[in-house]
């Protein structure tokens, strides 16, 4: 063995202000503990079991399995043990010292958060098992030996803030994690009872972590007197302590049962043992498939998106089986990005134990799957709107954006994606309407679907482009996500019916009895060599200048032209660091409003004049602002507003 190494070390920031959640027990259910460490333990044993089949050595002779669980009321301890993967020095600093690979200040900020409102649901989404120990144990001492390494390495920590670590001998692989229990009786069911107790062990696996695929076991101490020749009890002998290990779980897996022998709590139980979620599913897919390919899927809709699901680099949540055993987690080629937030497995006796993730990539077997499990989540998608509304409301709100991408990104399922999406709208101050239900809704003269983008609704209601639809009634969708507009961009139409920005192009409102695009028409020619000249004082900043037929009480507005991108597009891509594309900005001017003909006045007595080019910079500026966009020279604009104010007083 090498130098024995100790150092005393901090915990990350983060996972101190963690650690002081975790010890101040702001969860109730505080026996969930056990799930989450056994889990970890069995994520352990798939590991190894995985490595093994391209390296039998790691085995280090020792093919068996399983988890063991060694309670002491007398020393107030709960040992945890596995023979699993097992971790290096470095790999438990990575691992236990520090939440930077699942959690930050945003992390943090819905952990606080939970604590406020006593959601104690809430920390399923975070994936943090191995925390959950401090919310039982004063003390945790962990000791692991990673499979083919020579030393073992021992980490300690009372959940101050500090913990120790060091090299030190261990003879196994795997990792023991010992817990010192808090002196209090902790269990919430049974107050009497402390999870030094084997009964309320064995309860708490039956109830957490029946389905786990490896045994767990446990040492059970009973009292037995000696036996005489004919095999009977000798009454006055005095009784011995006999040990007989016990195998707490069943270990068959759930999904290779008939559904109609599994009950909705069994299913949830597996969910949370395999995700490490605290939260019942939203919706639950078990499905048996024979044909081309056979396969079984068990898949779970999560009621909440991860805290940073749309943060970041997007990973399947589907596992990989062939007959019972686990192949690899994050099994990406089974589902697109679109439906990352699927979680589950797929069981298939035709897959190969020892298939690589590039062999994956080309496998038929498994690219027929993975189409066969889209069209399934699909189906049950479109159920879910139909069939349950309020519960796929509660599905949109957690996953609606990711759906969206898939518009554009899923050529071949656009049809049906398109059936799914909802958007807010102008008929309703709160209920969301589909693309279906807008038609419906349409006027028969009325030939296209009207939309327009925004940040928020607030905004987007404000519009200057809004005041014609508003006039008369027509119902406008209301696009404020950032995906949004590139979902109906990549749409083009719906039945036939073409999406129309409220800000490009002509609205295609007016009919032939209708007299305001004639006089519009009429309007731009009189003033010809008034818009000429506006252009010309804002050459480069925009394409045309012309006179409204969509304004009623605002003296301007920006449009974008028919071809191009439209300025909350531009606005989008400029955010995502693509500032190259541009929108084509048309100036519209409602020949209505008062500053019209103060503008127009300026120009026929003093065409050259600073105030006119002034008052062609102040407009310009000024629907920019309505956009949501800022002057391209706050300062010079400022100082315009201030000499037009401070001339207005002369």
């Amino acid at each position: 063995m090498t130098q024995p190494l100790k150092e005393n070390r901090e915990f990350q920031a983060e996972t101190k202000q963690l650690l002081d959640l975790m010890v101040h027990s702001i969860y109730t259910n505080r026996e969930i503990f056990l799930r989450e460490l056994i889990s970890n333990a069995s994520d352990a044993l798939d590991k190894l079991r995985f490595e093994a089949l391209t390296n039998q050595t790691l085995l280090e002779g020792n093919s068996n399995y399983e988890i063991f669980l060694i309670p002491d009321e007398a020393t107030h301890t709960l040992t945890i043990s596995d023979n699993g993967l097992g971790m290096t020095y470095e790999e438990v600093i990575e691992n236990i010292g520090t939440i930077a690979k699942s959690g930050t200040k945003s992390f943090l900020a819905k952990m606080e958060e939970a604590a406020a409102s006593a959601d104690h649901e809430l920390i399923g989404q975070f994936g943090v098992g191995f925390y959950s120990a401090f919310m039982v144990a004063k003390k945790v001492c962990l000791i692991t030996r990673k499979a083919g390494q020579k030393d073992g390495v021992r980490w300690e920590s009372t959940g101050d803030g500090t913990y120790t670590i060091e090299t030190c001998e261990k003879e196994t692989r795997g990792t023991t994690i010992i817990l010192t229990l808090q002196e209090e009786p902790t269990s919430d069911d049974h107050p009497s009872e402390t999870f030094a107790n084997q009964y309320t062990l064995e309860k708490l696996v039956k109830k957490y972590s029946d389905y786990i695929r490896y045994p767990i076991k446990m040492n059970f101490m009973k009292e037995a007197k000696p036996l005489d020749a004919d095999g009977k009890e000798i009454a006055d002998a005095p009784a011995t302590q006999t040990t007989e290990v016990r195998t707490l779980n069943s270990m068959a897996p759930l999904w290779t049962k008939n559904k109609s022998q599994i009950t909705q709590e069994e299913y949830y139980q597996l969910y949370k043992n395999l995700f490490h979620d605290w939260e019942d599913p939203l919706e639950v897919i078990h499905s048996k498939v024979e044909g081309q390919v056979e396969y079984t899927a068990l898949l779970y809709i999560p009621t909440h998106a991860p805290f940073d699901f749309y943060q970041r680099q997007s990973t399947s949540g589907v596992q990989l089986y062939s007959k019972n055993v686990f192949i690899m987690d994050n099994c990406e080629e089974l589902l697109p990005e679109y439906l990352r937030f699927v979680r589950g497995l797929v069981d298939s006796p035709d897959f190969s134990l020892n298939i690589s993730r590039e062999l994956l990539q080309q496998s038929s077997q498994l690219k027929l799957v993975g189409r066969n499990l889209e069209k399934t989540v699909l189906k049950t998608l479109e159920n879910l709107l139909t069939k349950d509304y309020p519960k796929y409301i509660k599905l949109w709100q957690e996953y609606g954006k990711a759906l969206k991408t898939g518009v554009y990104s899923d050529f071949h399922n656009r049809e049906k994606l398109q059936e799914l999406l909802l958007f807010p709208s102008s008929n309703s101050s709160e209920e969301l309407t589909s693309f279906k239900d807008y038609v419906a809704r349409m006027p028969e003269n009325q030939t296209d679907i009207y939309y327009a983008a925004g940040k928020d609704r607030t905004q987007v209601e404000r519009l200057p482009q809004m005041e014609l639809l508003k006039e008369k009634g027509v119902e406008v969708l209301y696009l404020l996500d950032r995906v949004d507009e590139f979902a109906i961009e990549a749409l083009g139409s719906y039945k036939d019916k073409k999406f129309q920005s409220i800000s490009r192009g002509d609205l295609n409102l007016e009919d032939s009895s209708d007299q305001t695009k004639k006089e519009s028409s009429e309007l731009n020619k009189e003033n010809q060599s008034l818009l000429s000249a506006v252009k010309q004082e804002l050459t480069g900043k925009i394409a045309d200048v012309k006179i409204s037929s969509r304004l009623k009480s605002s003296p301007v507005c920006l449009v974008s032209g028919d071809n191009g991108i439209s300025l909350s597009m531009e606005q989008i891509l400029a955010e995502m660091d693509n500032p190259l594309y541009k929108a084509s900005r048309i100036l519209e001017l409602n020949a209505g409003h008062k500053v019209f003909n103060v503008l127009k006045a300026l120009y026929e007595n003093q065409p050259s004049s600073e105030e006119f080019k002034d008052y062609c910079q102040l407009l310009y500026g000024q629907a920019l602002l309505m956009e949501g966009l800022l002057p391209e020279d706050p300062i010079a604009f400022a100082n315009k507003i201030a000499t037009l104010m401070t001339d207005a007083n002369k």
